[in-house]
């Protein structure tokens, strides 16, 4: 066997999302449809963000870096998933294709959970010290936090491939999944995986217990000083993002933070579903067009852009 995995080139195969062939076609339509949205969200507030001089502030710059990251992690795992659901039968992966779809799955993930850490820390600066907020987070400091959260999930991933792309994998080399995430590929290997199972819980308590402890920490702060608000839109704005980090958090602590031999394939294609389709839909929903300062934005430059060239083809057909 390892004689084969050495002179052989291996071969992934995906399962398909569904064993009844006449529901792949929704399948595909609803998860294309969420990309899709995701994409035009996403990127119409990073353009927004980076053109308009009054957005130029750090919170609307962690906002951008966060639509962004987000555009490029959902473009990992749906369009190869979009394209298999509409091939229709089982898709495969070369071993190097396998490893560069995980590398940036962990690389862009981890570096979008301390985002969201880096974000909450960003909210409350802003809603506990006013005065000294653009003291305390200055541009320098903004792009060192950003950086820092890159250079971080970039180490992770890229030590952690490289750590299981060199065990041997068997005959059956069948991934219950519809990407390579990391513990059905592990279920692949004939080696012992148990220093493999202790990497992926060290590095999941980097990427995800530690961040989330600092946005617990943040928030209690945050909550002890909106008490004293009496506006309830100030309330309001401070907690709108709360559901994301939770819905991230909650659907990537599920299926990393306990031991692997406990892992459910169906409940794995269900939570990464929501991290990989739905939660990169909602960010732009709830952390953006919840802002009216965005939204107000958004509606003035897609107005402005729109409008005069709809003017312009409606004045070309008459003159015609």
């Amino acid at each position: 066997m390892a004689g084969e995995n050495q002179t052989m080139p291996i071969q992934f195969h995906f399962c398909p999302f569904s064993n009844v062939h006449e529901v792949q076609p929704l399948i595909f339509v609803i998860l294309l449809l969420m990309y899709l949205i995701s994409l035009c969200g996403n990127s119409a507030v990073t353009l927004v963000v980076c053109t308009e001089r009054s957005l130029h502030t750090p919170m609307y710059f962690f906002l951008a870096n966060l639509a962004a990251m987000e555009m490029c992690y959902s473009s990992v795992i749906a369009p190869l998933a979009l394209a298999n659901l509409l091939s229709g039968r089982k898709a495969t992966i070369s071993l190097t294709g396998c490893g560069t779809q995980m590398f940036f799955f962990i690389f862009l993930g981890g570096a979008d959970c301390m985002r969201l850490a880096v974000m909450a820390f960003d909210q409350y600066v802003a809603i506990s010290h006013p005065l000294r907020y653009t003291v305390i987070m200055s541009w320098t400091v903004c792009v060192r936090l950003v950086a820092a959260s890159l250079v971080l999930g970039f180490l992770l991933a890229l030590q952690f491939t490289i750590l299981l792309f060199h065990l041997l994998f068997c005959d059956t080399n069948n991934i219950n999944h519809f990407y390579c995430d990391v513990l059905p590929v592990l279920q692949l290997a004939c080696a012992d995986t148990k220093i493999h199972q202790a990497a992926v819980f060290a590095v999941c308590i980097i990427i995800l217990a530690i961040p989330f402890l600092l946005i617990c920490i943040s928030y209690i702060f945050i909550v002890d000083a909106i008490l004293k608000i009496r506006s309830s839109a100030g309330r309001h704005r401070a907690f709108s993002t709360l559901p994301v980090v939770l819905l991230q958090y909650g659907c990537c602590s599920f299926i990393y933070l306990h031991p692997s031999s406990s892992y459910s394939p169906q409940q794995g294609w269900v939570v990464s579903v929501v991290y990989t389709f739905v939660t990169p839909m909602l960010n732009p929903l709830i952390y953006s067009m919840r802002n009216k300062e965005l939204k107000d934005v958004l509606s003035r430059v897609l107005g402005r852009k729109v409008i005069p060239q709809i003017s312009d083809s409606f004045g070309t057909s008459l003159h015609k």
